[in-house]
């Protein structure tokens, strides 16, 4: 630092990787220990910056706002539902299905890059952290991707409730009605995503892990198996909602009704004549 100079900068080279928990631990311990141990007395005034340091703080952030983002996703999707759909458990069987879809690509993910579990043999690099703001962006994506499907497959179920009352029948025929739209849906998605992994891309091949994982979980297994089974074994209650909140909420309808065909000009409106029985 030159004389007489008011700002002077300290490089600290970590002997551990910038992802390590070790130099994340180093970071807190100047921060909390050494340096308010320096600056008393004086009039000092010290900060740890740099891209380490900036990349530390940025997933902090992001780890303690995450059960908020959750909260909100999780609450206003299942509201929609609430609305389209006239129901409680609907809703609550959708979110806790988005979560395990969510959790599930989030296991195979850690599995897979920082445990390094094929990570290397496709050259994406050696075992490291998950970078931290992927969890946002997949989380985002996801629900995107299982609100459709679950819209798509449970307006169907709707549509025959309305008509027959019959919850059986009604899930029998919206999952055998739409499971061949939703897989195939899916299968696209999942060759897109699965395209990521072949960039050589660190980042962009978690993307591509993660939500291929989750695609393929929610499509092949949660929308098709456990949520029609899970409706089954909940019969009429899953089109249960309180007289009260019936009152209160507004009306949608996913789908318009069916309106009455046009009539033709060549009909004649006046009904025929009644054919005579007299001889």
């Amino acid at each position: 630092m030159q004389s007489g100079a008011t700002v002077g900068i300290v490089q600290v080279v970590p002997t551990t990787s910038p992802q390590a928990k070790q130099t994340s631990d180093l970071i807190d311990h100047l921060r909390n220990d050494v340096i308010p141990a320096a600056e008393q007395g004086t009039t000092l005034k010290v900060y740890v910056g740099g891209q380490t340091a900036i990349f530390d703080d940025f997933a902090s952030v992001l780890t303690s706002k995450l059960p908020e983002f959750i909260a909100v996703i999780v609450v206003l999707g299942g509201l929609l539902l609430m609305l389209a759909f006239r129901s409680l458990l609907i809703p609550a069987t959708g979110a806790v299905m988005n979560l395990l879809a969510a959790g599930a690509s989030f296991g195979i993910l850690i599995a897979m890059f920082q445990w390094g579990w094929g990570s290397d043999a496709l050259g994406l690099g050696k075992a490291g952290p998950v970078d931290a703001f992927i969890p946002v962006i997949m989380i985002s994506i996801l629900f995107g991707l299982s609100m459709d499907y679950q819209v798509f497959l449970v307006s169907r179920m709707h549509e025959e409730w309305l008509h027959t009352r019959d919850n059986a029948r009604a899930v029998r025929v919206g999952q055998v009605e739409t499971a061949r739209v939703i897989t195939a849906a899916a299968a696209i998605m999942v060759c897109v995503f699965l395209a990521f992994v072949f960039g050589g891309q660190r980042v962009i091949a978690e993307f591509g892990i993660g939500l291929t994982a989750a695609v393929a979980l929610d499509a092949f297994i949660l929308r098709t198996i456990l949520v029609p089974a899970a409706m089954h074994a909940f019969g009429k209650a899953n089109w249960w909602l309180p007289a009260w909140l019936e009152r209160t909420m507004p009306h949608l309808s996913v789908e318009p009704p069916d309106e009455p065909l046009p009539a033709s000009p060549h009909d004649d409106p006046t009904p025929a004549p009644e054919p005579s029985t007299r001889p």
